[in-house]
């Protein structure tokens, strides 16, 4: 839980809905319009994906993100799998076009990276297409910095190599950021 978000990790279930729906699909009585979009059908498949070779990433899997107005899905954010074996992960979100601007993203990324933190991560990364000059500062905002650009993406990492953990605040102990699950 954030102040303005709920963060829900998908099951496998979850994320077969969302990847096999578009708008107005199945689930979408918690769906804002819009949702889901093409990258949070990339997600799901992603993490479907993950499930068949490897099994579930547990905590550091996908999550759907609520606003906990209204209680409606506007984007997702996730882990890319479990850490590998020096403690790194990579991370990746995204909303609607409707709930973008609102600063969103950098507290769903914040969420994420404080749980990650919380569960002795050492590293997260995470990229963006050189042009998408919103996600660079979602990341920027969210305490990542930018080591590398190439020809297609602007890299960022965080590192917490030398400093000890901080208190992951209302992140629930083994669910994720997530306090409960779907409704």
């Amino acid at each position: 839980m954030t102040t303005r978000l709920a963060l829900y990790p998908l099951s496998a279930a979850e994320a077969a809905d969302i990847e096999a729906s578009g708008p107005g699909g199945p689930s979408a009585a918690h769906w804002a319009p819009g949702y889901p979009d093409d990258g949070d059908r990339r997600a799901a498949g992603r993490l479907l994906r993950t499930c068949a070779s490897v099994g579930d990433p547990g905590p550091f899997g996908a999550f759907e993100i609520r606003r906990r107005t209204d209680g409606l899905a506007i984007g997702g954010a996730g882990f890319h799998g479990a850490p590998d074996s020096e403690g790194r992960l990579t991370v990746g979100y995204g909303l609607i076009a409707s709930a973008r601007g609102f600063g969103y993203a950098a507290e769903a990324l914040g969420a994420l990276l404080s749980f990650a933190r919380s569960r002795g991560v050492l590293s997260v990364k995470g990229d963006a297409d050189l042009d998408n000059v919103a996600s660079h500062r979602v990341m920027t905002s969210a305490g990542m910095r930018l080591v590398a650009v190439d020809d297609r993406l602007r890299h960022y990492r965080v590192d917490w190599r030398d400093t000890p953990a901080q208190d992951p605040g209302e992140c629930a102990a083994d669910a994720g950021p997530a306090v409960g699950r779907r409704p």
